[in-house]
């Protein structure tokens, strides 16, 4: 069984031999019809016929049967057939193409066969030598035990919510999970996808993750299903769980009948609080707009709210959908500002590549190609941002161990900086592993994989990572007494992540990540700031190891705070925050992590200025005075940032009914504005106004766009550059409260519509 949604966004053009249909034989005619109609069950079974029927076929016929069984074999993941046929072209012809070196290496690593798979990547390499892949795998499969480094640590177990036909891509909602499935539960008029011959893919929903918690799962699996990554652990490992007989699991449910449809409905993602999705659909157009070019019919991401928590309604297509090329896999990052989704678009490094789109205030930007330190010449799919905004993807273009590999990438300002890193084995295999969802220190969460240890070709699978346990100790450096209510501020790999506190033992624990370079601050009032370095570069056999952190009493002052976005105060990751000593004129730099926090100590009598700068952002600065000698103060500051793109709704400015002068009120809130602008000299506006629905849209359309130009005038008037600003009506066409033509609604809901916002459009 196959992953028809995976798989129709790797479709390559199928080239047919070079002779035409009607000399062919009857039986390889008939066979390449089923494989131009892309029916590669019927088309696999046909070529064998003609293959072992046909003895004295044409040499010709005999070498597009071969290849075109190949590659029916792949799509239809049969690898060690595909192993078979590829086997049979090498041995019976010099002169294949490239691609038949490539799809031969490909199998034998998914079947295991890494020498053999590595001299058939060398050939590839030698004929493909801008492909990067041939030289890379030939030298990873050299020694593949770096791919089982930290195997380990990690334990796997399949769910019991795995059905027999495919179930894959989980993602979390609401104490559960949701999932595609392949399962059928439509009664007994079965629709099939013509590829496999399997059911097509809805959303479905599994409502409590604690019922499919690792060890219990582990007990109540299936005699005939194993455990992967180790031995089966006892019940006597689990000694506060019921026995598996009193557990009952509650119903997988249809996660939607609004969004499931008689098409494939696939990977998903939802925004922060959950009121929406984006989800991958098979193009539902009906004849040919809902067909490429080439007749196939491609992959959208569709959008859907769910308000009230009942149902999902306003279904629509986000503005880059084509039906030329596949658009799908969407990701949400943590703070919904961007979308990672996948696609085969034209100007792409490969088959299918991760590209990012700004989503802020309700609007899609330009999708941007993420660049080729994440894409490669092959396929990159399924990506997932963990809580820090990092990246999770899946490859098999990256050097891995067959297949699908699912790949880590620590970003900043979008970029993969230290680039992609195989997660290793056991969650990766030499089979497709794929679609992972887990915590920001990757301690635990489930992904998706057709390897065979489970119920049915693709199932979903939980994992626990053991922790490493770092214990922090601070202490007093005089007395050596411990010290509680300490911040300890972890740095991984230079950048700012957790901020810790100490408890009564001045003990603060975290799980260590492998290959990686940590720095601990600690910093408590009244005492001088302190660092120490630790390194997991090399491996340590202790369960748990410890380091301390010894603080010596300062007069100090201590100055922390919090970088947020002032359009909604979310804290903001990567912003360089410098503090520079206004007396020696000194600079320290620090990089926000996830929670935007920032910590510095300062001498007494030091006048100082804090900065906070990220491309895209106007640079926020405030300056403090001198702090006196013996004052010991901690200070703590919000700094708020600006972006390009933020929209910002004026609060009390509105309008009288079919007037566009500026209120008393209004003045009051445009001064606000004046003021952003005098701090921020570069930075451009375009002001937007707004009506109710009431008249004609051509008269509210100007008369929006006469008070747009009434509250610009307003702005110059006080100082600020013309050019600085762009004045632009909306008239009703962006109703805030469903007070549209023909809805009855009071005065203040209509006032609520006469409303004028500013939108950053540039910076500097």
């Amino acid at each position: 069984m196959i992953r028809p949604l995976r798989i129709l966004l790797l479709l390559v053009s199928i080239l047919i031999g070079g002779h035409t249909l009607q000399a062919q034989s009857t039986r390889l005619r008939a066979a390449s019809k089923q494989f131009e109609s892309l029916s590669f069950i019927s088309a696999v079974r046909l070529y064998e016929e003609f293959l072992r029927a046909d003895k004295q076929q044409n040499p010709a016929e005999t070498r597009e049967a071969l290849t075109n069984l190949g590659f029916s074999y792949r799509k239809l993941q049969d690898y060690r057939n595909a192993e078979r046929i590829y086997a049979e072209l090498v041995n019976k012809y010099t002169d294949l193409s490239s691609e038949i070196y490539m799809y031969y290496a490909q199998a034998l690593a998914t079947n295991g066969k890494y020498r053999e798979s590595q001299k058939m990547y060398s050939k590839y390499g030698e004929q493909q030598t801008q492909d990067l892949r041939g030289r890379r795998f030939t030298v990873s499969y050299m020694d593949v035990g770096r791919f089982f480094q930290d195997s380990s640590s990690y334990k796997m177990y399949s769910l019991p919510i795995n059905s027999r036909q495919a179930d894959f891509s989980p993602m979390y909602y609401k104490g559960g999970i949701v999932f595609v499935s392949a399962r059928d539960e439509s009664g007994p008029l079965k629709r099939v996808f013509t590829w496999n011959q399997t059911p097509f893919l809805d959303l479905y929903f599994h409502a409590d993750t604690t019922e499919i918690h690792a060890p219990l799962v582990d007990m109540l699996r299936q005699p005939n299903t194993a455990v992967l990554g180790g031995s089966k652990p006892s019940a006597a490992a689990a000694p506060d769980l019921a026995a598996p007989a009193e557990q009952k699991l509650s119903k997988t449910q249809v996660f939607s009948k609004t969004l499931n449809t008689k098409y494939h409905e696939g990977p998903m993602t939802f925004t922060r609080d959950q009121k929406m999705i984006v989800f991958t659909r098979n193009n539902g157009s009906k004849g040919k707009t809902g067909k490429s070019n080439d007749g196939v019919r491609k992959l959208k991401l569709y959008t859907a709210i769910n308000e009230t928590g009942n149902k999902w309604i306003n279904v629509r297509e986000v503005p880059f959908n084509s039906k030329e090329y596949s658009v799908g896999h969407p990701a949400f990052a943590p703070d919904n500002s961007k979308l990672y989704f996948v696609s085969d678009m034209p100007g792409g490094f490969g088959g299918t590549d991760l590209y990012v789109v700004e989503y802020r205030n309700g609007e899609w930007g330009t999708p941007v190609n993420m660049g080729k330190d994440i894409n490669t010449e092959g396929n990159e799919m399924f990506p997932y941002a963990d809580e820090n905004g990092n990246l999770y993807f899946s490859s098999d273009g990256h050097e891995g161990l067959g297949g699908l590999d699912v790949f880590y990438a620590e970003l900043k300002d979008g970029i993969a900086y230290k680039g992609v890193e195989n997660v290793g084995a056991p969650i990766n295999s030499e089979k497709d592993d794929f679609g992972i969802i887990t915590d920001k220190y990757r301690t635990s969460g489930y992904f998706s994989s057709n390897r065979k240890k489970g119920v049915s070709d693709d199932d979903i699978y939980s994992f626990r990572r053991t922790c490493k346990e770092l214990n922090i100790l601070v202490f007093d450096a005089k007395t050596n007494q411990p010290l509680d209510q300490a911040d300890v501020r972890i740095v991984r790999n230079g950048s700012n992540q957790d901020l810790l506190l100490t408890d009564a033992q001045g003990s603060a624990k975290l799980c260590l990540d492998a290959n990686t370079e940590y720095e601990f601050k600690a910093v408590k009032e009244g005492y001088a700031l302190n660092t120490v370095r630790f390194s997991t570069l090399t491996q340590s056999p202790k369960p748990v190891m410890g380091v301390s952190i010894y603080l010596d009493k300062s007069e100090n002052t201590i100055v922390k705070g919090v970088v947020k976005r002032e359009v909604d105060q979310i804290p903001e990751q990567g912003v360089t925050v410098t503090l520079r000593n206004e007396r020696d004129k000194t600079e320290r730099t620090i990089e926000t992590g996830p929670d935007g926090g920032y910590e510095f100590d300062v001498k007494p009598g030091t006048p100082f200025t804090i900065k906070a700068a990220k491309d895209k952002y106007a640079t926020k600065k405030v300056q403090y005075g001198k702090t006196k000698k013996g004052e010991n103060k901690i200070i703590t500051d919000s700094l708020g940032l600006y972006g390009e793109g933020d929209i910002y709704q004026l609060k009390n400015i509105y309008y009288d009914l079919n007037k566009f002068f500026i209120r008393p009120d209004a003045a009051r809130a445009l001064e606000h504005v004046v003021k952003i602008l005098k701090e921020y000299p570069t930075m451009k506006i375009e002001l937007r106004s707004h009506t109710d629905a009431r008249a004609t849209d051509a008269y509210n359309l100007r008369l929006s766009e006469n008070r747009a130009r009434a509250a610009m005038d307003y702005i110059v008037s006080r100082g600020i550059k013309a050019d600085r600003l762009v004045a632009r009506g909306y008239g009703e066409s962006e109703i805030l409260n469903g007070c549209i033509d023909g809805t009855v609604c009071d005065d203040d809901e209509h006032q609520k519509n006469r409303r004028t916002e500013f939108k950053i459009i540039a910076v500097k």
